[in-house]
């Protein structure tokens, strides 16, 4: 499986045509048609029918293609059975509580799969955990299925069921979003989130902070709401050029070093070892990988015109 790269998924409600019909021009590196909580229960069954017909439209931009489906299971298979064509990327599941609903949310997926002629596996999963009851069970949720390739804390959600509002700092969320990385480490799951609100699109420092704070816990990616946000994402998400810059230094030292016969050489006054070489060598791929993102979406943008 290639590297992931996906410092921005933009979420939009798919009944909003003027917002799907500018989607591909955003940038972001994943788009999210909301079937749940930004569509009223009113109209869900119209969104459904807008699905098929969205995917191609967003897509021009080369971003990745995700449907939040929601939760119910009386709407859920009409959710999937509306969404899952060519095109699409993944299913994002809110509010995931138990490892049983994540196998058999993978096993319906599977078999829509196999009934529209889709590669088997081709769709993944981007699961949610926004309850208390969700993060003690993250452990088994993220080896519920080989499926699930990130995981995020939705935080509106998560201080709605603690009964708290998202504070400015973001410190109700400090203790849930590291243990969603440390889980997703472990599983080799990326982590998502933010460290503070999603919904304050206007106040773009604010969004900075919650997001750089998630960064320095490790998380690698996270959501938003509005095209302002996608481009701090981008930038927070992504090593500086300097840091570039000095990890393919430090890896040309280290390894003209280990030809010399030496594990350990100095790169600006700092030294450059083995875990130093490794992180600089992680940070060459991502930045490497990065790059790829970039061309895809450019690519595809210049062919849509």
């Amino acid at each position: 499986m290639s590297l992931l790269v996906r410092r921005s998924t933009l979420i939009l409600p798919v009944n909003i045509p003027r917002f799907v019909e500018k989607a591909h021009l955003r940038g972001a590196d994943a788009i999210m048609l909301d079937l749940e909580d930004a569509v009223p229960l009113k109209e869900k069954d119209a969104a459904r029918r807008l699905v098929r017909a969205s995917l191609p439209l967003v897509a021009r931009g080369g971003a990745e293609i995700f449907v939040r489906v929601n939760r119910d299971p009386a709407t859920l298979a009409e959710d999937l059975d509306a969404s899952i064509y060519p095109g699409l990327d993944g299913i994002c599941f809110p509010k995931t509580e138990s490892a049983e609903e994540v196998e058999e949310l993978a096993a319906q997926i599977a078999n829509l799969e196999r009934s529209r002629g889709l590669a088997p596996g081709r769709i993944e999963l981007a699961l949610l955990i926004e309850s208390p009851r969700g993060l003690l069970n993250l452990r088994a949720i993220a080896a519920a299925s080989p499926r699930g390739r990130t995981i995020a804390l939705g935080p509106e959600d998560y201080c709605l069921e603690i009964g708290v509002g998202p504070s400015a700092d973001g410190a109700e969320l400090r203790y849930p979003l590291s243990k969603v990385v440390i889980v997703c480490k472990a599983a080799g799951v990326a982590p998502m989130g933010l460290l503070g609100s999603i919904g304050e699109f206007r106040n773009l420092p604010a969004f900075e902070r919650a997001a750089a704070g998630a960064r320095d816990l490790g998380c690698v990616g996270a959501s938003c709401i509005h095209p302002d946000q996608v481009a701090i994402l981008h930038q927070v998400f992504s090593p500086p050029p300097e840091k570039v810059e000095y990890a393919r230094k430090a890896a040309e030292a280290f390894e003209e070093g280990l030809r010399r016969g030496t594990a350990s050489v100095s790169v600006g006054g700092a030294m450059v070892d083995t875990p130093v070489y490794v992180r600089a060598r992680r940070v060459l791929e991502y930045a490497e990988a990065m790059a790829a993102v970039e061309k895809r979406k450019a690519d595809a943008c210049a062919r849509s015109g």
